[in-house]
Formats: C-alpha cells, structure tokens, sequence
C-alpha cells in the first residue's frame, strides 16, 4: 500500500508560486515547505495520499523526525506516556506558566498532507524565527505533537490530548481492537508504550496559560472569501442521536398504500426535515445524517425499520441543544402521524467551545498588522483545541483551503497561505507570551 516519494516532489509544487517576500522575521517558507514534503514522504499511498494511522510505526517515524528539528532548534524534547510529543521553549521567566501550540501528525486512512501536520511545522517554524532573530519571550513556550487525534485506529481519537487533561478513558480503551483486529495493548506495546501507565500523562492545567492551534479549515469559507487567514470564533461540539423506526415489513406488490407502515417513509421525511431545522436556530448549527440502516433492505420489501444516525453541531451550547430538542420532537411528530414506533438514544455529546473575546480581539489585531482582512468562522470539525477548551483558553487560526478538500490527497493549501498564517501566529504567541 505504502511507496516511496521525492520529498522534492511536493517541496517543489509549494514552491512554484510561493512569494519570498513573505521571508521575513525569521520565518522562512523554503524550510516549511521542504519540511511538509518530507513528512508527506512517511506513509505515502498509491493514490499520494497520507497513511498514518495513530500508534503506527508511520506515525512514530514522522514525531521522530520532527524531535529531531526541535532538537535542532534548540529545544528540550521530550514524550509523555500516551506518545504525545513536547518541544520546550524556556522564556525568562523560566519557573511561570507556557502557552502550548501544536497540532498532530497522524492521518485518516489515505488522507492529505497538510491536516494537523502544518499545525505542528508551524508552531515549530515560529520557534525557528526566534532562533533566528534571537528573540526570547517572557513565558515559556511549549510545541505539542499530539497523538491519534484522527481516531482512525480504534474508533475515537483524541488520545494524547485527552490524555494530557485527564479525560481519556482507560478502561474502555482497553477494551478496543484496532481496524485490524489487534488488541489496542498490544497496538501500544509494539509502539513502545504501557497503558498501566497512561493516566501519568495528566498535566497540571493550571501552568498551562493557553493552547493555540493553526490548522487548515477544511471547508470553503475562507476561499469563497478570498481570504487566506481566518480567526475561528468557536468549535462546535457535536451530539450524536441514533433513532430507530419500526413499522411492519411487507410485500412491495401485495400491500396497499394506504396499508402499510413504511418505516423508510417516516425515516425520509425526518431526514428532509434535519435539512431545513439548523437554519431556524442559528446561523451556525448544522446537522448531517450520514449513515442509514434499511432492513430487509431487498427491493420488493417493505421496509420494516430503518436506524439513522444524526450528526448535530453548534458553537453555542444552548442552540445546539435546542436544536437537538427540536430533531427529536420532530421524529416523534413523524412516527405518531404515521403509526410507526420511535426509539432513539444519545451516543455522543461534547460541549461546544466558544472562543474567548479577548482572544479573538488579539487575533484580529495581528491579522490587521499584516494587512489583511479579518475573517471570523466557526470550526464544524473537532480539534484537539476543542478538549483542551473545556478547561483553558484556547485559539484556533485557520488556513484557506482549495475547494474545501480534506481527509483527502486532493488536500491543499498554497504556501503563501500558510506562511502568512505563520506570521499571524508569530505575532499572537508573542502578545500572549508577554508578561
């Protein structure tokens, strides 16, 4: 599955409209760009894409590689008992709090080359330019590698950033099998890791001031914009509901159609429903019915029950519920109208991160500096940022993305974006490090 790359290969296409006068204060987009390309070249698929899943020796080759930049950036680098990666800036105030910026390196299954992986290059590249222009901030700063944020492995992701708040749930990790069916403590064994021992990567929260993560958007807000830069607003928290409508299955030519109770029917009409409620609760909200279940599912079948799973966000806790109230309402009104039988159960739900308005307000400021315009938007998609929200403040900037393609090898975004980006980051880590 996996074959070799040139790293010049995607070196060279980031480079081919890359403007140099953006080289400056130390930030140099030749290094980023030549470090992207050679991460791309760890786990390369057939189709150019990305392959490395959580805990695999791919994933462990790309954190390896990155250990050895920050070591040559002059950090201190060292790995918590989860696999979560950790390069220390010390500031003058060597005994204070740090601001953490980071992101991941481990990829979907066949996946791009810029998701979590120019977080991570680009909380690294400021600290490069620092090196560079022999600037020491007040707090410390503290670059992060957080491990199988994707989830692909076992299921659920946010292992390392889950482990660094105290959150992961080690029990029932325990109790998983990856894709291939291998026990998650043998996954980790191989990898060089005990889960007896997971719960010590538990940090101290109180001396961590901020967490700020640079990702790309993964939509088209920003390019539909004409922006490269945008200021995320808050992280929607998802909540998962899986209903289940049960009618009677029967022959497609035998029954009437004023004898049935058609279960894919009133399953339809809450799924052309979902499309039409986000809108009346905020401009924000959103919500997907991704996956269906039809049985007998055969063709001269009536159907007799039909699971769906709805998928609900929001950046705002109060709509986001009141438009999980207002699905579940409406898949009630459904079944009585059509004397089908409801059930359903909550399977996720994890509270929205709002960003803080001082945070933004900074953000926006050096955003301005760089004479750009600012550009607010939600984030639809879970980052490690939205767990380490639930305890401290934390930033999000997003990169433009073409076409809105992500988890994908089609995944891009120009250099020029991502440098520039990179100075807005510069800039923010330096307010916030200031005393």
């Amino acid at each position: 599955m996996l074959q070799t790359l040139d790293p010049l290969n995607l070196q060279e296409r980031l480079l081919e409209t890359y403007d140099h006068a953006l080289d400056h204060s130390g930030i140099n987009g030749d290094r980023l760009a030549a470090r992207l390309a050679a991460l791309s070249s760890i786990g390369l698929t057939k189709d150019g894409g990305s392959y490395r899943l959580g805990f695999s020796k791919e994933e462990k080759m790309a954190k390896d590689l990155v250990k050895g930049w920050m070591k040559e950036a002059g950090l201190a680098v060292r790995e918590d008992e989860v696999g979560n990666v950790f390069g220390l800036l010390r500031g003058k105030q060597k005994d204070g709090s740090v601001v953490l910026s980071g992101s991941h390196v481990d990829t979907v299954p066949n996946g791009g080359h810029f998701d979590g992986t120019l977080g991570v290059l680009a909380a690294l590249e400021v600290a490069e330019a620092w090196k560079e222009v022999n600037y020491l901030p007040d707090q410390s700063y503290e670059i992060v590698i957080f491990s199988d944020e994707e989830g692909a492995r076992f299921g659920g992701g946010f292992i390392g950033s889950e482990g660094i708040t105290g959150d992961l749930d080690i029990g029932d990790l325990k109790q998983r099998k990856d894709l291939h069916g291998i026990p998650s403590e043998k996954v980790f064994e191989l990898y060089g890791l005990n889960i007896e021992k997971f719960g010590k990567a538990k940090r101290d929260l109180k001396k961590i001031s901020a967490f700020v993560e640079l990702h790309i958007e993964q939509g088209k807000q920003l390019e539909k914009a004409n922006v490269s830069t945008g200021i995320v607003n808050g992280i929607a928290g998802p909540c998962w509901l899986e209903f289940t409508f049960s009618g009677a299955s029967g022959h497609a030519g035998g029954t009437p159609m004023n004898d049935r109770n058609d279960a894919l029917v009133a399953a339809g009409e809450l799924i052309a429903a979902v499309n039409q409620l986000p809108q009346q609760v905020s401009p924000t909200a959103v919500a997907t019915i991704g996956k269906l279940d039809v049985y007998p599912n055969g063709i001269n079948v009536i159907p007799g029950q039909v699971i769906l799973y709805v998928d609900i966000r929001d950046i705002h806790l109060e709509t986001r519920d009141r438009l999980v109230n207002l699905i579940i309402e409406k898949a009630e009104a459904i079944s009585k109208s059509r004397r089908i039988h409801l059930s359903y159960q909550e399977t996720l739900r994890v509270k929205p991160v709002p960003i803080k308005q001082d945070m933004q307000l900074k953000l926006e400021q050096c955003v301005k500096d760089h004479n750009m315009e600012p550009a607010f938007l939600p984030s639809g998609a879970a980052h490690d940022a939205m767990n380490l929200g639930q305890y401290l403040p934390v930033a999000m900037i997003f990169v433009r993305s073409k076409d809105g393609i992500s988890h994908n090898p089609k995944e891009w975004s120009t250099l020029n974006d991502c440098v520039k980006s990179i100075h807005v980051l510069n800039d923010f880590l330096k307010k916030l490090l200031s005393s």
